[in-house]
Order: structure tokens, then sequence, then C-alpha cells
């Protein structure tokens, strides 16, 4: 099962293209998330960019990884505790993002993102594919609602408000779909209703939706 998640333009861009002639919107779960904010304080720091960090982390400067996860290490952390139910789990997500960008630091493009975005959404990728990957061993998957309320915890709080406005049926199917990475048919037996309910419930959600970003203050 493929994993996704969905930043908020994604979400403005979905409500936006939701009375596509084509329907293609209820037919793709789509792009990478974005940070879902702060990390320790404002944000703000002194020195180099992140830009310049990542620079010296490929250079193997221990250092400059520090100062990294100083940084971004709390947002890492929240994102990793929304998604996993036990905080071992958190802290193996956790671990495992800042020991893949020690490893690969080139994987991190800045022409794409904030480093703060790109850490956060490999940290709910990877959070998302271990608790699926855990669930499907104990045969104790989580029921649809508690999935959805997880895959809505990474997102910035404007896109969860304007998610919160939507019937709740509604607002499962974009978060699965969307966010989760489900297709249309896998979200219609995770929330036990027909598939066709799913389209037609994703549809007027991101219909419902334009107009509870709009209000939220979130644009393209």
């Amino acid at each position: 099962m493929r994993s996704s998640a969905c930043a908020p333009s994604s979400l403005r861009s979905a409500a936006d293209e939701a009375d596509d002639p084509a329907g293609n919107a209820t037919e793709r779960a789509t792009v990478p998330p974005v940070s879902t904010g702060g990390s320790w304080g404002s944000g703000a720091h002194d020195g180099p960019s992140d830009g310049d960090l990542v620079a010296a982390v490929v250079d193997r400067s221990h250092d400059a990884l520090g100062e990294i996860y100083r940084r971004h290490g709390a947002a890492v952390w929240s994102v990793a505790t929304q998604v996993c139910p036990r905080t071992a789990q958190a802290e193996e997500v956790a671990a495992a993002i800042f020991a893949e960008l020690w490893a690969h630091p080139g994987r991190f493009d800045a022409t794409r993102g904030g480093l703060r975005a790109w850490l956060v959404a490999q940290a709910h990728s990877r959070a998302v594919a271990l608790v699926r990957a855990e669930a499907a061993v104990t045969a104790t998957p989580p029921s649809a609602e508690v999935e959805a309320a997880a895959h809505a915890e990474a997102l910035p709080a404007e896109s969860r408000r304007a998610l919160d406005k939507l019937p709740t049926v509604e607002r499962d199917a974009i978060l699965l779909t969307y966010v989760g990475g489900h297709t249309c048919g896998e979200a219609a037996r995770l929330l036990g209703v027909p598939e066709a309910t799913i389209k037609s419930s994703i549809r007027r959600g991101l219909l419902n939706l334009r107009g509870a970003l709009d209000a939220e203050g979130v644009s393209r």
C-alpha cells in the first residue's frame, strides 16, 4: 500500500479542483506533507542557514547534524508521537530520520522546500508505515477513525480547523485518501461504506473544504 500525505497547499489545490469535470480529484491521493509548524520557541535561529548545515553534513560534520537536531528535533518528535501510539515507536522514527539525514544528506533538495518541512514529511511517512506494518503483524489495525485522526494531527492547525468543519464521513474520506494515501476502495473498506459513497463524500467534502480553507486563510 502506498503512503502519501497532503500539504495545506495541496488541500487548497484539491478543493479548488473539486469541480473538475473529469472527476480527477476523487481518484488521487498525492503529495508530500509540509511542516506542522513550530520547533522549539519561534523557530528563529542565528548562525548558518539550514542549507549550509546540510552541506556541512555532506562533509561529515557532527556539529552541523547536532545543530539541525537542535532546530528541528522537536518538530520531528511531535509528528512521530502524534502518529505512533507507543513512545518506543516514536523514538524509532525520530532516530531513523536523523540517521537517514546523516547517511544520505544529498536527498534533501532545498529547491523543493525547507529542511523542517522535509524532515517532518519523512517523519510522518515513516511513522505511518511503521504503524501499519506493526498492525499487519498483530492483526489489530487501528480503526479508520483513529487513523484519520492521526493523519489530521500531522497537518497545520488551520488545515485541521477547516477539515473539522466538514461532516465526519467527508472529513475521514479526505484524510484517508489525500493524506493517508489509501485508494477510494481501501477507504471504503476501512469506513464500511460503498466505494461510491467515498467518491461522492470526497467530492462534496472538497467543495465544502474550499470555503473552509478560505475562512482559515489557507491559499495555494
